[in-house]
């Protein structure tokens, strides 16, 4: 089975910017967004294959997930049912036979840390929400999740040590995630590959250096990262400053849900 995960910043204007072209040519299994910045209906994916989940945030023009799947689930959820965390349209649920698949995206400490302590209470809960899904069966979790993980994961560390995505507060937080039952699956197939990023910022030709971070993951319980096929990042992949993820499992096939 297929999964892409992708923070379009906007899919109003990643729409015009080939959007669909990628869609229609992935055929993913599981085709989850973020940072829609929509309210329903301000954009349309036509397409008679695919089941729409949206979660948008109350603010207009902010934030945001999707999840659009061939697979009708067993249960659909927004949020976590915690009134703190809820009024962003940052996660999404999707239950299935053998697995949970969440969409995620994670709050942005932003300029001069301003957000860093709401980050760390939205770590915590989301950890526990995670455990709570992981406790009834495997779970896959995929989005930005607005950290570089290890100085591997971007291409200046020394340099942006106290930046947003990058303080020991939210590395340490991704750690627990990841020693609380998870694996960061692209780093299960490629321990060491440096130079692989899925954000550039728009500013200093970043892109176009390769000056980028590694905060898109697709994270599985650990009882199933045996089956891990592939782990990928599309930075060819342009019409957003990140760029898909994509990760492929040995799952059976699901029934198509009904068109």
């Amino acid at each position: 089975m297929k999964f892409i995960s992708w923070n379009v910043n906007g899919l109003r204007a990643c729409l015009g910017k080939g959007f669909m072209d990628y869609f229609n040519a992935a055929d993913a299994d599981f085709f989850c967004l973020q940072e829609t910045k929509m309210q329903p209906g301000q954009a349309v994916i036509d397409h008679p294959q695919y089941l729409q989940y949206w979660n948008s945030a109350e603010k207009k023009g902010y934030s945001g997930t999707a999840i659009l799947t061939k697979y009708e689930p067993l249960s659909v959820s927004y949020g976590m049912n915690n009134e703190l965390h809820d009024h962003e349209g940052r996660l999404i649920t999707l239950e299935y036979p053998e697995f949970y698949l969440v969409t995620v995206y994670t709050p942005n400490s932003q300029r001069e840390l301003t957000r860093l302590s709401y980050r760390m209470t939205w770590e915590m809960d989301f950890r526990q929400y995670l455990l709570s899904l992981d406790s009834k069966k495997p779970v896959i979790v995929c989005g930005d999740m607005n950290v570089a993980h290890k100085e591997i994961d971007l291409k200046n560390p020394k340099t942006n040590t106290r930046n947003a995505g990058f303080t020991d507060e939210e590395r340490q937080e991704m750690t627990k995630l990841l020693e609380s039952g998870f694996c960061d699956t692209f780093r299960y197939l490629h321990p060491d590959e440096t130079g692989r990023y899925s954000w550039w910022s728009y500013m200093f030709h970043a892109r176009e250096n390769n000056a980028g971070w590694r905060i898109d993951y697709f994270l599985v319980s650990d009882r199933i990262k045996d089956r891990i096929c592939a782990a990928e990042i599309d930075s060819d992949i342009m019409g957003s400053d990140h760029c898909p993820v994509t990760l492929e499992l040995d799952f059976p096939a699901l029934p198509a849900a009904k068109s």
